[in-house]
Parts: C-alpha cells; sequence; structure tokens
C-alpha cells in the first residue's frame, strides 16, 4: 500500500492525511500509516497515529520504529523533528519546534521573526498526557515526562522529569 500510495503527488497525500485524521479503528491506523511513511522524512515500522493527531511539516519529521502518537496531539516539525523508536507520546501533548522573537520592538511580537529548533525525542522515551515540549530540547535516551510537564531543556538520559518547567525528580536507570 506503500508503495501504492507513493505514486500520489505530496499535495494529495497531504489532503489525505487531513481526511483521514479522524478515522477510527483499524482502517483508520492503516491509512494515516501509509501516508505518513510517504511524507515523513523517514519512518520506520509499527508507527501508530490515533485519530485526532495533528502533524504539520511532516517533511521535517522523522520516526523510528515502535512510535505510538496518541489522539489530540499536535507535533510541529517546522524546525525539524526526530522521533526515536520504542517512543510514546501520550493524548494532548504537543511538541513545537518554533518560537517566536521579541527583538524588533517597532511590530508586535506575533509579527517578529520566528527561530527554528530542531527538537530530538530519542529512543525509550515516554511522554505523559498534556506535556509541551519545546523548540530545540533533546530528550535523552529512556526518559518518562510526566504528564502536563514543560520540556524547555534537554533532558538526561535515564530520569523521570516533572513540573513546569520541567525537573528531574527521580533516576530510573541503574
Amino acid at each position: 500500500m506503500v508503495a501504492v500510495n507513493g505514486i500520489f503527488p505530496r499535495g494529495f497525500n497531504g489532503f489525505l492525511l487531513k481526511l483521514f485524521r479522524n478515522t477510527n479503528g483499524q482502517i483508520g491506523l492503516l491509512l494515516r500509516y501509509v501516508i505518513v511513511r510517504n511524507l515523513a522524512k523517514s519512518c520506520g515500522d509499527n508507527v501508530s497515529i490515533q485519530p485526532g493527531v495533528f502533524l504539520f511539516s511532516l517533511q521535517n519529521m522523522r520516526f523510528g520504529s515502535n512510535v505510538s502518537i496518541h489522539p489530540m496531539c499536535y507535533l510541529d516539525a517546522a524546525g525539524g523533528l526526530d522521533v526515536g523508536s520504542d517512543v510514546s507520546i501520550a493524548h494532548a501533548s504537543s511538541v513545537i519546534t518554533a518560537n517566536h522573537s521579541w527583538d524588533d520592538r517597532a511590530i508586535a511580537i506575533k509579527y517578529n521573526p520566528e527561530i527554528f529548533s530542531k527538537v530530538t525525542i530519542s529512543n525509550d522515551v515516554w511522554i505523559g498526557a498534556g506535556c509541551r515540549v519545546l523548540a530545540g530540547v533533546t530528550i535523552a535516551t529512556r526518559c518518562v515526562i510526566a504528564a502536563g510537564a514543560v520540556v524547555n531543556k534537554s533532558t538526561d538520559q535515564g530520569h523521570v522529569y516533572a513540573g513546569v518547567p520541567a525537573r528531574p525528580i527521580k533516576r530510573i536507570d541503574g
């Protein structure tokens, strides 16, 4: 199915992704997987994009294998987004790879230039419900980001992070 879908232009596949964004069941999962395999920079096996997920700038996204992105997530890869293998992103989480500057006082902040910074989510990461991962962050291997955390700085391997802003609260590796 991936090869057959690959004959369609990127714009049409983008339209199909929006069309099937909220399709439930195994058919919806299969259709989204096939489309993401063709639109993303790279996409491993067993990538589950649940209904209601918003994916922007897919051409700048990489997915490893065994990845699950749960409902109501928002992933914007304008600055680049790499998601490793064995990663779960729980519902209502956001990953943002751009931020507004505010250097030009002559214009409103929302009209100042955007600054793009890549986000890397390493292997074996669990991002809890309602988290925000901000531009320029690397989440290290074997990390848990507790529900509701805001990750504005890169993490160290093998820790649980919680809070606003996220900070390490427990080591999970020996």
